[in-house]
């Protein structure tokens, strides 16, 4: 059974979501402020994370770029703030999905089992690459998958979601000649 983690501060939201999702073979698991949430993060075993943009402490974008920065978690993004910029900047700080609520139950369930395939699929979540190895490194490029960072020549740079998504799809198969539709695919989530 899957684990997720649904960080919002709607008390009234846990409850039904985590009944609902029983129902797939999905156990939630809720926390009500982000320091709550990034600590059971951090004691692991969570396989995707739900995020709400407005919390206390520090919104929603802040907490999916310091779970960036410690982990490959797939993050659905929840908030009642549909506004196109705010969906486009949850998924350049690596959301992997971003939902408006009001939201149906059934399309939060197929969101996060898009993202657990993927997961799968890629073998790239919370764990090393295929190779064995945390780190990637080609001349003078540097991939860190545990970190989520990428350096050139030791400088570290500043990449969204989708691009480090890209770069580490082609990095994890050098010389593999990817179709337009392989690397719409992989970006958007869904098997090639």
């Amino acid at each position: 059974m899957n684990r997720i983690l649904l960080i919002d501060d709607d008390e009234n939201l846990g409850p039904p979501l985590k009944t609902y999702f029983q129902r797939f073979d999905l156990k939630l698991e809720h926390a009500t402020r982000p320091s709550a949430g990034l600590a059971q993060l951090r004691a692991g075993g969570f396989d995707a994370a739900i995020l709400d943009v407005m919390l206390p402490e520090m919104d929603g974008f802040e907490l999916c770029r310091t779970i960036r920065r410690e982990s490959d978690i797939p993050i659905v993004m929840l908030t009642a703030r549909g506004d196109v910029m705010d969906r486009v900047v949850g998924l350049e700080l690596g959301a992997d999905h971003y939902l408006p609520k009001p939201f149906e139950p059934r399309e939060l369930v197929a969101c996060i089992q898009t993202v657990l395939r993927r997961l799968k699929t890629n073998g790239n979540g919370h764990a090393a690459p295929a190779a064995g190895s945390p780190l990637l490194a080609f001349e003078g490029l540097e991939i860190d998958t545990a970190r989520r960072s990428v350096q050139r020549q030791g400088e570290e740079l500043e990449l969204t979601g989708t691009e480090y998504e890209l770069l580490l799809m082609l990095a994890r198969e050098p010389g593999r000649v990817f179709s337009r539709d392989d690397i719409l695919n992989h970006i958007r989530g869904h098997e090639a």
